[in-house]
């Protein structure tokens, strides 16, 4: 059974297909999830971050929930993330990022934490100031190699991308080349080394919203031809191909999420050369009016994205990424649709 989790400012959301409709219900309602992440080989175990209620954990598929395990200092619980190859027992490792930045590890499914106090002693630390709230950064996203055990990266809002080659104990600060605002990012199991990154750095500076490392993040790369809209969101691989790869992307941070000035485009790009991107308009919203989607791949549907949007539409493309289609989603009696920035988003298949 495929499920879908939507972390929003409202609930989590998991939608559950049964027969030719998907049934939402909503949890952890007035919790102001930011964050999720899902055990790739214990689908059942769920993980979700909230500002202000720390981190929430599911044993069951997202049917019931209880607050995770002491150790996590900080209530607003900003990434989370669960490596697939570093394992303690019946447990994948889990991360937690928070705000202000730092991050924590649990080797026992979130019984119990223990803060990486590395990444705070960077030299770039004192420098990281998140817009909004400029008087504090927060950690925006957790990427655990899938393929080398200890190899993780996080990225900074806004700070830039830091890397741990022994599993958080030390760090090594931003790179150069580097993305600065990333936003999401993701690693490929096909493609040993290469790390995906969409970020904000490409508002009022063309091509520069989306970077790429092929040596886990050591060096980076920009690939911008194609794109009209350069900051960028969301970020989703087709499993089965690590050269295809789409983003969400608006002219700026206004355009991305306020409904005043919303103007927000999906593009794709296939090939793993210099191919510039295209836009995806085939089913999908039209851009004005539109804020930037969420966007999620599923690792047991090759070729199938999807996107969220603030209104809690989501769309589901079968064909990696050029055509899309709305689902038909039954939400909870008396509740209408669902609504709010849709701040994490993942798919899983669950018995």
């Amino acid at each position: 059974m495929t499920t879908i989790y939507m972390a929003s400012e409202e609930a989590l959301v998991v939608a559950r297909k049964r027969g030719a409709r998907w049934h939402a219900t909503r949890k952890l309602e007035g919790l102001r999830p930011q964050c999720v992440a899902v055990d790739p080989r214990r689908p059942e175990r769920v993980y979700c971050g909230t500002f202000g209620r720390g981190l929430w954990r599911s044993h069951d598929a997202g049917a019931t929930w209880e607050l995770a395990g002491e150790g996590i200092t900080q209530p607003q619980v900003m990434a989370v993330a669960v490596s697939p190859v570093e394992r303690a027992g019946e447990f994948g490792v889990v991360w937690a990022g928070t705000e202000p930045s730092a991050i924590f590890r649990s080797e026992d499914g979130g019984a119990t934490w223990h803060e990486q106090p590395a990444l705070r002693k960077l030299p770039s630390a004192p420098t990281w100031s998140f817009p909004p709230r400029p008087y504090t950064s927060h950690v925006r996203w957790i990427t655990p190699d899938p393929n080398r055990s200890g190899l993780l990266l996080a990225a900074i809002e806004a700070g830039g991308v830091m890397r741990s080659l022994d599993g958080g104990s030390t760090w090594e600060d931003r790179k150069p080349t580097g993305p600065y605002d990333a936003h999401n990012m993701a690693a490929h199991r096909l493609a040993p080394g290469r790390v995906y990154a969409s970020a904000g750095d490409g508002f009022g500076r063309a091509g520069a919203g989306y970077a790429e490392s092929r040596d886990g993040g050591e060096t980076w790369e920009r690939f911008g031809e194609g794109l009209r809209h350069h900051y960028l969101w969301g970020l989703a691989v087709d499993p089965a191909n690590p050269d295809t790869v789409i983003v969400s992307a608006a002219h700026g941070p206004q355009q991305a999420h306020s409904p005043q000035a919303a103007e927000a485009a999906i593009y794709r790009r296939s090939g793993g050369g210099g191919e510039p991107w295209q836009q995806i308009r085939d089913g999908l919203p039209e851009p004005r009016g539109t804020r930037v989607f969420s966007l999620a791949a599923n690792e047991a549907e090759p070729g199938v994205f999807y996107a969220a949007t603030h209104e809690g539409q989501v769309f589901r493309s079968p064909d990696g990424g050029l055509s899309w289609e709305r689902l038909d989603i039954a939400w909870p009696e008396g509740r209408g649709t669902h609504s709010g920035m849709p701040a994490g988003l993942a798919v899983v298949e669950n018995d």
